[in-house]
């Protein structure tokens, strides 16, 4: 049910007894003689001081400790190709620094390696050409192997205005030869599914099918990325699928072609980082998460270098608390690929394991430069959510919002979608919540008047670009978001019992929070890191 943002909301459930007359000051901005990530406070280090109760941890969490990990990550990018990318030295040396910086502060480190599979595919034309094309691969759908044989084309356009409905049809393959032992189909892009196109082309008698880009237009004329042949046909083909650019196709549809076409998958093992500070109940384990990977195009500073240097600013300030509980804190890998490194993390788990998990928090993208506070909306208050919501999912975005009521800073839903790395941990009926500011949404006037920025522009504009570096950031949504994270964290690891019903301690010092606002209401799009670009099922 759809509620606005000052109809009535249940209050919101307090952790453990744990609330005082006393109400914390939970202002967004650290005190002035607090500086986070090793800061002093009262001539005592925030690292060496056990910062157990919530006003002293948000005194000591700050956007400066924060951008200290920030600046590290940038220089990362910077000496390894302009990129931290999966399966990169600029990610090999993110995961060194996280690990360091975490033993560093005391906290228990493993390293959780996953598989991690890269396609390889090549196309080398042998005739009338000499020369290797360029080579893309389809995220799922394709089988390995190596062909070397005739190219044939099928029912090509490549004149302008190259209007091309080519192999979608069986009708395309009628009068050609396939009846060899080798043949290499050539389609080109447009009009239906590239599965429907490579699944006609194997019903005809191809051994492998090369799908050149359509031509049409300058997006359309390179290599085919982030698609897969998984749709329309939900099984896997059983011959060799790669794709081309429209002027490879070109070359390999000159008269007389032979290649050889090939589709190898190798596996290069990624890691994760896992951070654990015991607590007395180990097998009430309170998570938070962040993916540490950027994308190829460039260093990802906040995305999602944000949320990272955000657990990582948190883990060296809380590294002396006792808690109750176990706090677990992760850095995924490969998660801009499609959730692969959370998702390895959480299928490897066995059941007993999984169940000790009380709660999953995710950051992802908390200070985009033109952003908007953003909760994960777990009532469904605003979004029906596409997924199952666990049961205590709820209680955790009321956390969150009362966190943003208390220090007086308008909220929006985003949509409960599952797609970060919350995911594995949803479908396996696990609570989750966490924040999010936005990325290629542009910010609509009425928000502009809200939360400030820019209307009509994104609320990151250098989402998954080059841009993407230490000047494509928010200090304030860092603070702020900052301040949310710790103390969702402190909160939890002394008690879950709001969330799963499992008792623990009172917050040392106490905890008063008022009943959420509610979202201001302004939000149309989905949320939570990962977006309509990962693997995505188009037509041709």
């Amino acid at each position: 049910m759809n509620r606005s943002r000052n109809s009535a909301r249940r209050p919101v459930a307090l952790i453990a007894a744990a609330v005082t007359a006393l109400a914390l000051s939970l202002a967004p901005v650290a005190a002035a003689n607090a500086t986070g990530g090793g800061g002093g406070h009262g001539g005592v280090s925030c690292e060496k001081r056990t910062n157990n109760t919530v006003s002293k941890l948000l005194e000591c969490v700050s956007a400066k400790g924060t951008m200290q990990h920030l600046q590290a990550l940038q220089k990362i990018a910077d000496r390894n190709g302009g990129n931290r990318a999966a399966d990169t030295p600029g990610y090999a040396k993110s995961v060194d620094y996280v690990v360091h910086t975490l033993k560093k502060a005391g906290w228990k480190v493993s390293i959780d390696e996953f598989d991690y599979l890269v396609p390889i595919p090549t196309i080398q034309q042998l005739t009338p050409l000499n020369e290797a094309q360029p080579a893309g691969f389809f995220s799922e759908g394709s089988a390995e192997g190596e062909v070397t044989g005739a190219v044939i084309p099928v029912d090509l356009a490549i004149a302008d205005p190259a209007t091309s409905s080519s192999g979608c049809e069986a009708a395309d393959f009628a009068g050609l030869d396939f009846s060899g032992s080798a043949d290499i189909a050539l389609i080109q892009r447009g009009v239906c599914e590239f599965g429907v196109k490579a699944r006609n082309a194997q019903n005809a008698g191809a051994e492998a099918v090369v799908i050149m880009n359509q031509g049409n237009t300058p997006e359309r004329s390179g290599v085919i990325t982030n698609v897969t042949l998984i749709g329309a046909n939900p099984t896997a083909l059983d011959i060799p699928v790669v794709n081309t650019s429209f002027d490879g196709g070109v070359d390999l549809a000159l008269p007389g072609s032979t290649a050889t076409v090939s589709m190898f998958v190798e596996n290069h093992p990624q890691k994760n980082v896992i951070a654990e500070l015991p607590g007395r109940n180990r097998n009430n384990v309170v998570m938070a998460g962040a993916h540490l990977d950027s994308v190829p195009e460039g260093p990802g500073i906040n995305d999602n270098g944000s949320g990272s240097a955000a657990l990582l600013e948190l883990a060296q300030n809380m590294s002396k608390v006792k808690p109750q509980n176990t706090v677990r804190l992760a850095w995924w890998g490969a998660e801009e690929v499609g959730l692969v490194g959370s998702a390895a993390y959480v299928d490897g788990l066995s059941q007993r394991e999984k169940d000790r998990i009380a709660l999953y928090l995710n950051f992802d993208m908390i200070a985009s430069p033109n952003y908007i506070f953003m909760v994960y909306d777990g009532d469904e208050s605003t979004f029906p959510a596409p997924v199952v919501v666990p049961e205590g999912s709820v209680q955790i975005e009321d956390l969150f919002e009362s966190y943003f009521t208390k220090v007086g800073q308008p909220y929006d839903d985003a949509e409960f979608s599952g797609r970060s790395d919350y995911e594995a941990f949803i479908l396996n009926g696990i609570p989750s919540g966490g924040l999010f500011t936005g990325a290629e949404e542009e910010k609509t006037p009425e928000q502009a008047a809200i939360w400030g920025g820019t209307a009509g522009e994104w609320l990151d504009p250098c989402y998954h670009q080059a841009c993407d570096d230490l000047a494509n950031l928010s200090t304030k949504a860092l603070e702020v978001n900052g301040d949310a994270i710790a103390l969702a964290v402190l909160v939890y690891s002394y008690s879950t019992e709001s969330v799963n019903g499992v008792k623990g301690a009172k917050v040392p010092g106490g905890l008063k929070l008022p009943t959420p606002a509610g979202p201001e209401g302004t939000w149309a799009g989905g949320g939570g890191g990962l977006h309509a670009d990962h693997g995505v099922r188009v037509a041709g």
